[in-house]
């Protein structure tokens, strides 16, 4: 058991089998676990796809894998790799496997759908930011949870995930927020060749970042296009006649990032119990009352020094979400009540990256 560099004669294809869960199935050798059980309809937990968060650490119980260049992943620890734990988005299978993992139940009852769609409308939101909207088959609608995210299927087996910003009762127009990536195939085309009608194939609905209905107060913490899953959030908790404490922290470079500011004003405007902050790293624009200088999640910690009776949904890149793990359970906040989505931005890759 553990991780090797590739042997000669090492099989195309293993099977791969989840405990206690005891679902199995067939991973390619130049495959990632997590993706293989993924598109097995087999929702275990991650978020960033990179390596990064450790969202997707699993105990390796028999079987060896390796990673892509050969080394351990920055999201995992040197002990937890003597321990015989792996990350499923970087290990590929030099053999059968079996891992301890537990798959999301609050997700289970969506099923994952590969389907067509079509570019339905384009908005540019901001210089480096587009709202895409996707018209599904009338037949067959997408269900998904407020706060999931869905694949793009690209061309050569690559994908590229975006948080859906649309609520679920809207299953047949999908809204998502698109940040164009240097580098990046998918957004340098959508950016500049792809039009209204043009045909695209989702999978999705994925990840288990997901809105759970309750009474408590919440903490909505967005860092750039981290507001896609939070929009879905809102329009479901606002559109759905749910008055809930809700508190959003929307964290951006400068004012011009903030695409969709004057919604959240609306929205704040015409439901008292929705508070808005946004935070600017930049100073350009800070001057407004509803908004203040610094880091978006220090900023929710000043203004909400004891956690204990809140849930945290955060959604951004890979370093909010790592500094948010480290100090918001220091304020009170139970780590049960922790749920996030890593974003990773990156070029387009065989295995994806939440995009936003």
């Amino acid at each position: 058991m553990g991780v090797r560099q590739d042997p000669p004669g090492v099989a195309s294809e293993a099977q791969v089998r989840i405990v206690p869960h005891g679902r199995q199935f067939t991973c390619g050798r130049e495959r990632d676990v997590l993706a293989a059980a993924l598109a097995a309809g087999l929702n275990l937990p991650h978020s960033c796809k990179a390596g990064h968060c450790g969202s997707c650490r699993a105990r390796l119980l028999s079987g060896r894998i390796r990673y892509p260049d050969g080394r351990r992943p920055l999201g995992l620890a040197e002990s937890e790799e003597r321990e015989g734990w792996v990350l499923l988005c970087q290990a590929r299978p030099l053999d059968d496997l079996v891992v301890e993992a537990r798959p999301i139940s609050s997700v289970a009852d969506v099923e994952i759908k590969s389907l067509p769609c079509r570019i339905a409308a384009l908005e540019r939101l901001s210089p480096d930011v587009v709202r895409v909207m996707l018209r599904l088959p009338a037949v067959e609608p997408l269900e998904f949870h407020a706060g999931q995210y869905l694949d793009v299927l690209l061309e050569d087996g690559r994908r590229r995930s975006f948080s859906i910003a649309s609520p679920p009762h809207e299953p047949s127009l999908i809204e998502l927020h698109v940040r164009q990536v240097p580098g990046g195939g998918f957004t340098s085309r959508l950016f500049r060749d792809l039009q209204v009608g043009s045909l695209l194939r989702i999978e999705g609905p994925l990840g288990q970042f997901v809105y759970r209905e309750g009474a408590g107060p919440v903490l909505l913490v967005a860092g750039g296009t981290g507001f896609a899953p939070m929009k879905s959030i809102l329009r479901h908790v606002l559109e759905k006649g749910i008055e809930r404490e809700i508190h959003l922290y929307w964290g951006a470079r400068t004012a011009d990032d903030l695409y969709e500011e004057a919604l959240v004003l609306e929205w704040a405007r015409r439901h008292p119990f929705l508070r808005f902050r946004a935070v600017l790293s930049h100073a350009a624009g800070a001057e407004a009352p509803h908004r203040s200088l610094g880091w978006v999640h220090e900023t929710a910690l000043a203004e909400h020094p004891d956690l204990g009776r809140f849930e945290v949904y955060a959604a951004g890149p890979p370093e909010m979400i790592e500094a948010i793990r480290a100090s918001f359970p220091a304020q009170g906040l139970p780590a049960d009540r922790l749920y996030f989505d890593s974003f990773d931005f990156a070029p387009d890759a065989l295995s994806g990256t939440t995009g936003g």
